[in-house]
């Protein structure tokens, strides 16, 4: 077809111009000549070049019944389609015309979307999904080029290809794939049967590539896009606030792992109450550019891109597909913290440690949850808890500022508040006798059973390390047990498994409520799941002691950089240091150990960067040191040759990097080139992995972690010696040791509340747990345990790791 003999198509539909073009369809705008010449958008499928006969017409065959499937849909979210008809040996898909723009070319005119605005894409998506996979088809071909956006619409275009779900034939013999490979899930790569799961894979690619502006894997050649699709993590997000978990969920490479449709609507419909109640107010996206006529791709695309084309005028985009709890149950508040998955070192490198959760940037300002104060303790309790708590000294101040914003996610709130509401009559249960007496009573008596439950992830790419945490949380448990360290009581292990996916933290989390056993749990990991979880056990007063998550918010609240420090919720505690500690860690080490003294400072303009920078500023240039420099980068970027040239020139002896691993990488590679011959020196961000791929331009670089090799720690030989006694096939890993002492932490507790009650549990044993923890202080595996006013740890240890012969080897803690 072409555009200069305007041609009739099925002796109804002239073309009157073409108005985008891609690798599998040529679109055009025409008239129907039978219907009052009303706009349509005509599109003519293009086939992959070099099909013989038979596969062509296999093709035609299910591209036009597939189409005709898909007339079937109707949904505002789903474009109309009127007609197929075959022309000259090809089908064509006949349209309604929309008047807007496609989210591709929304976000090459704006770059990044809002993260609201993100959400009301997805929210209207995700319904229009649902609709389709009830129909049992499944799109295949989900990307930003078939999203089109007007003024009251989101619309989804190009289900001339998609795929039945009940369909038994491949589309051909010769292994075409059809799809957009950066889109594109694992299991659709290797040419897998498509499911719903595929979709919602492409789902959060798309919305990824909305709110980050890049989509979440890039790489030169189809290959090398494969190889990261099938093996890497996805690129942090740093601009998604609220909407990272959701992103995160979509994003897991395993599809019977992957989030369904309805977790996923829980997931929107957070994110947008979220960012509602947050600055990020942006206007909806309608798609026209200032000075044009409104006439649109199909797409919406710039020449050269694919997609159909759209008409405004029907119904307001639909609201979130969620499910929203019931009436009567308020939702909890949200600890907004940022968070990226985890990613894990290469085992191997003396003292290689995983690298915990890193922060991302977050959008404007969210309300701080209302702080619950600790009781005032009466008489009783100050007997109970027999201790004053020991303040340790943090290792140094922060001094940097972050906006930390993002909301949590709560998934199963409304379950957990529920079963919060039976804790009125809790009551511990015992393992009684055949006499029926019960434990307490005397020497007869058995043991009370109190569970500590565990939250890791104990499936996925990160199960190594939540199965060291399981581990050690039961050696703990077993070690009261066979020492009676709390005469009558039993402890008992309850180990739930999260995937690392923030979406499993809330579900867990009513699970640990609804046993009335439950006393205390030790996890989870990631904060990502440590902020679904943190409201309803902060409303069932259940008491959760953390032995990895570092992100300040969930201690500190959300204006904390600000110094306007509140605590969220006063049943979080964590054994572990916090992101605070970093910047100024590294800039000791560097000033004091390394002998650096001019220092370039680049950050990736990203929240976390930006707050490990002005951290470690703050810091070097209080003992003395001189920032002969500073930059912010993008860290979609790749070049920094022009950096390099102005590092060389400032004469500075290290740089200092705020940021993560993806643009380390390549800055310290180009810096040597450039003859740059300096350490580069970064957070736990860069603690990865994939930075060491950077080959050896990287030897020598550094970087601060959370924690310590458990060989290090003060009771970490003892600790590994009992930990092998016990049989376990799985390392104790890094966070083991911390894991330990958090059990530890809810058995002195519980031991403390027997001894105020003459030896016996109260019935509100749960309750007064929050108290007891709170006054700890106990000499642990990892050192001295105690904590703060506001839940962190007084004993805040980190260690730095140096690039020693293509390894992270530790240097100092």
């Amino acid at each position: 077809m072409t555009e200069h003999d305007f041609e009739l198509i099925a002796g109804r539909y002239r073309l009157v111009e073409r108005i985008g073009q891609g690798g599998m369809g040529r679109v055009w705008r025409g008239v129907d000549q039978q219907l009052f010449d009303r706009e349509v958008a005509i599109k003519e499928i293009l086939f992959p070049p070099g099909l013989d006969d038979g596969d062509r017409a296999t093709l035609v065959g299910r591209f036009t019944g597939e189409a005709r499937a898909a007339v079937t849909l109707s949904h505002p979210g789903i474009i109309t389609i009127h007609d197929v008809v075959e022309h000259r040996g090809a089908p064509v898909i006949v349209m309604e015309f929309i008047r807007g723009e496609s989210l591709a070319a929304a976000i090459h005119r704006q770059g990044r979307l809002p993260v609201r605005r993100v959400a009301e894409i997805g929210s209207a998506m995700l319904d229009a999904l649902a609709e389709a996979h009830d129909a049992r088809i499944v799109h295949r071909d989900i990307k930003p080029d078939n999203v089109l956006l007007t003024k009251d619409r989101v619309v989804l275009t190009d289900f001339g290809i998609a795929h039945l779900a009940d369909a038994t034939t491949k589309l051909s013999h010769s292994g075409i794939v059809i799809g957009t490979p950066q889109y594109m899930p694992p299991e659709q790569l290797e040419g897998k049967r498509p499911t719903p799961a595929n979709d919602l894979w492409a789902l959060g690619a798309t919305l990824y590539h909305a709110v980050e502006g890049h989509p979440p894997f890039e790489a030169e050649g189809l290959h090398a896009l494969a190889v990261a699709v099938f093996t890497r993590p996805h690129r942090p997000p740093v601009h998604a606030g609220p909407l990272a978990p959701l992103l995160d969920a979509l994003l897991t490479k395993d599809p019977a792992r992957r989030v369904g449709a309805a977790e996923a609507a829980e997931l929107l419909a957070a994110a947008m109450r979220d960012s509602r109640a947050g600055t990020d107010r942006a206007t909806t996206a309608d798609g026209l550019r200032p000075g044009t006529d409104g006439a649109a791709t199909a797409d919406g695309l710039r020449p050269g891109t694919d997609g159909a084309a759209t008409a405004d005028g029907l119904p307001p985009v639909p609201p979130v597909p969620s499910v929203p709890p019931p009436p009567s149950v308020p939702p909890p508040p949200s600890v907004p913290t940022p968070t990226v998955p985890d990613s894990v070192a290469t085992p191997g490198a003396a003292h290689r440690q995983p690298v915990p959760d890193r922060p991302t940037a977050p959008p404007a300002p969210v309300p701080v949850p209302t702080p619950v104060p600790d009781p005032v303790p009466t008489a009783e309790d100050l007997v109970s808890l027999g201790r004053t708590r020991q303040e340790g000294s943090a290792e140094g101040g922060s001094g940097r500022r972050r906006a930390l914003t993002r909301r949590s996610a709560v998934l199963g709130v409304a379950v957990a508040t529920l079963a919060a509401g039976s804790l009125l009559t809790w009551t511990l249960t015992r393992d009684e006798e055949p006499g029926g007496r019960a434990a307490g009573g005397g020497s007869a008596a058995s043991a009370v059973t109190v569970v500590i439950g565990v939250d890791a992830p104990l499936s996925g790419d990160l199960s190594a390390m939540g199965l060291g945490i399981k581990n050690s949380a039961e050696l703990a448990a077993q070690t009261a047990n066979r020492t009676r360290h709390v005469p009558g009581v039993k402890f008992e292990i309850e180990p739930l498994d999260d995937e690392a996916a923030p979406a499993k933290g809330g579900p867990n989390a009513a699970r640990f409520i609804a046993d009335e056993r439950v006393l205390g749990i030790v996890g989870p990991l990631t904060s990502g799941v440590a902020r679904t979880m943190a409201a309803p056990l902060g409303q069932a007063g259940l008491v959760n002691v953390s032995p990895a998550n570092t992100d300040p918010v969930l201690t500190l609240g959300p204006n904390w950089a600000d110094g306007a420090k509140s605590r969220p919720y006063r049943t979080y505690f964590r054994t572990v240091a916090t992101d605070v500690d970093q910047g100024p860690f590294a800039a000791r080490y560097l000033h004091e150990q390394a002998g650096k003294t001019k220092l370039y400072v680049v950050d990736d303009a990203s929240a976390y960067g930006t707050g490990l920078a002005a951290g470690f500023k703050a810091e070097f240039t209080k003992l003395g040191g001189s920032v002969v420099g500073t930059e912010q980068v993008d860290p979609a970027e790749s070049a920094f040759a022009g950096l390099a040239a102005r590092v060389r020139g400032s004469g500075a002896d290290a740089v200092y990097f705020g940021g993560y691993y993806t643009t380390a990488g390549p800055l310290s590679r180009q810096l040597k080139q450039a003859g740059v011959n300096v350490p580069l020196m970064g957070g736990d961000g860069i603690f990865d992995q994939q930075f060491l791929t950077a080959g050896p331009k990287v030897e020598g670089d550094l970087a601060t972690n959370i924690g310590m090799p458990a060989e290090s720690l003060p009771g970490g030989a003892d600790f590994l010696a009992r930990y092998r006694e016990a049989g376990y096939r799985d390392a104790a890993g890094a966070y083991g040791p911390y894991a330990y002492d958090a059990a530890w932490a809810v058995i002195e507790a519980v031991k403390a509340l027997a001894a105020a009650h003459g030896g016996t549990l109260p019935p509100a044993a749960r309750a007064k747990m929050p108290q007891a923890v709170a006054g700890l202080a106990f000499d642990g595996v990892t050192g001295r345990v105690a904590f703060d006013e506001y839940g962190d740890t007084v004993n805040r240890r980190l260690t730095v790791y140096a690039v020693r012969d293509g390894s992270w080897t530790a240097a100092q803690s």
